[in-house]
């Protein structure tokens, strides 16, 4: 079973910056692509950001230019850097990674972002 432990979440003022964290654990034999989501209150789960195993990385439209993925093979980890936010990237930000063979998700960490 693979554990996906989100960490970094918080309240900011727009403009401000913040850092995530995901630490991958439990019986991995295969950690592909990792990367992070987000769900804003009334909408549905929406792609962030994923980086391949080899540094790939694709990121959405609305947070290109200001959000930064990157990934530590070695401790399994990925972080998603996070500038110049708006209110509107309030979300719950939540880890997923292709381990396994299979879809896994963290339990999200709450990001909020003031006027």
């Amino acid at each position: 079973q693979v554990q996906l432990v989100e960490s970094g979440g918080g309240l900011v003022q727009s403009g401000g910056s913040l850092r995530l964290s995901c630490a991958a654990s439990g019986s991995i034999f295969a950690l592909e692509t990792m990367g992070w989501y987000r769900q804003g209150p009334g909408k549905q789960r929406e792609l962030v950001a994923t980086i391949s195993r080899g540094g790939s990385t694709n990121y959405a439209d609305s947070v290109m230019g200001r959000f930064t993925i990157s990934r530590d093979n070695a401790k399994r980890t990925v972080h998603l850097q996070m500038n110049s936010l708006k209110p509107e990237d309030t979300a719950v930000y939540y880890c997923w990674a292709l381990a396994n063979v299979r879809d896994n998700w963290g339990q999200g960490t709450q990001v909020t972002v003031s006027s």
